[in-house]
């Protein structure tokens, strides 16, 4: 509808934005309403102070002693864990360079799926210890978004809560997922957002997010890229394997940790926040907003995805991406 509507005076839309991308970063609403680094809070909120205060705003933070009484946090070796599910197989995602659900020259590509028992993959990534990447030996993430601690590690559950009982109380649901993050260092996460409130949950090692508001849509660009998946040799090489008869996938081809501001200028304008999240800490991230990760050896987290309302907040986001579109910033 918004296409209908915008598509008859575009120079007009073109106005509007323009003037709001003048305004100086001193008095850029963004910054007024989200300062220039993630806020800590030193213990969990009460379910109506985290509703008033983050949710309805739409604003992270990073929570301490959100999970101090997990067991996870003291038990999670890598003895134990070779112990309690070491037998299990688990999905693990394979890339030749760490970006797994990227834009790969004019492709968007998705990592080689692999079965393997758990140990296997703690094998490998205690052998590496981090370090650069070898294309040939591929890189290690646990990362499969389906409920992976309930569906493929339910022997861990008991270490960890199976919600988050102020989350849970403040959204009136259960969560929709509960995931299990484990990887090497090389393993990245590319831009891009996600419709869940999330909370992540680092258990050992560290997270390093990059985010970017909602707001900010209109810097960020889109391109439609064929899908493909990679797929490797005996070698160790890796093909790119294009998806039969799929339709191209809208995705980000800014990487963040080094943008091309000559080809892509107006992600210049927008005003990313960096955090990292370290063991015990839990991060509120928001819906709708872009986010970038990285991790340290052997990181281990889990979170936990609780759908969004669809409300007010989604329609103004939807008239951003309106209005994006309108300007060619698909």
């Amino acid at each position: 509808m918004f296409e209908r509507v915008f598509s008859r005076s575009p120079s007009a839309v073109s106005r509007a934005v323009l003037m709001c991308q003048r305004v100086p970063p001193s008095r850029c609403l963004a910054e007024l309403f989200l300062g220039r680094s993630v806020p800590y809070l030193e213990q969990p909120p009460s379910p109506v102070h985290f509703y008033r205060d983050w949710l309805c705003p739409n604003k992270p933070c990073i929570i301490r002693n959100a999970i101090r009484h997990w067991p996870a946090l003291s038990k999670w070796s890598p003895a134990y864990l070779r112990a309690a599910v070491g037998s299990k197989l688990v999905s693990v995602a394979v890339t030749p360079h760490g970006y797994a659900d990227a834009v790969f020259g004019d492709r968007f590509v998705m990592p080689e799926e692999r079965r393997m028992p758990f140990a296997s993959l703690l094998d490998l990534i205690e052998s590496r210890g981090g370090g650069g990447v070898d294309g040939r030996r591929g890189v290690f993430y646990m990362q499969k978004q389906c409920s992976s601690l309930t569906e493929e590690l339910p022997e861990l559950i008991g270490d960890v809560d199976t919600e988050i009982p102020w989350m849970s109380k403040a959204l009136g649901k259960h969560p929709d997922a509960v995931n299990f993050w484990l990887g090497e260092e090389a393993a990245v996460t590319s831009l891009h957002k996600d419709h869940y409130e999330n909370l992540y949950c680092v258990i050992s090692g560290e997270k390093h997010f990059i985010l970017l508001p909602p707001s900010d849509r209109p810097f960020i660009p889109y391109e439609l890229y064929p899908p493909a998946t990679f797929k490797q040799r005996e070698d160790g090489s890796f093909d790119v394997v294009d998806e039969e008869a799929a339709e191209k996938v809208p995705w980000i081809p800014v990487d963040p940790l080094n943008p091309d501001l000559e080809r892509y200028p107006d992600y210049g304008l927008a005003r990313p926040l960096h955090c990292t999240v370290r063991a015990g800490e839990m991060l509120y991230l928001p819906s709708l907003w872009f986010h970038h990760v990285r991790q340290s050896q052997g990181c281990i987290a889990v979170n936990y995805w609780y759908d969004m309302e669809f409300d007010v907040k989604y329609n103004y986001f939807q008239l951003l991406e309106s209005l994006s579109a309108v300007l060619g910033k698909n």
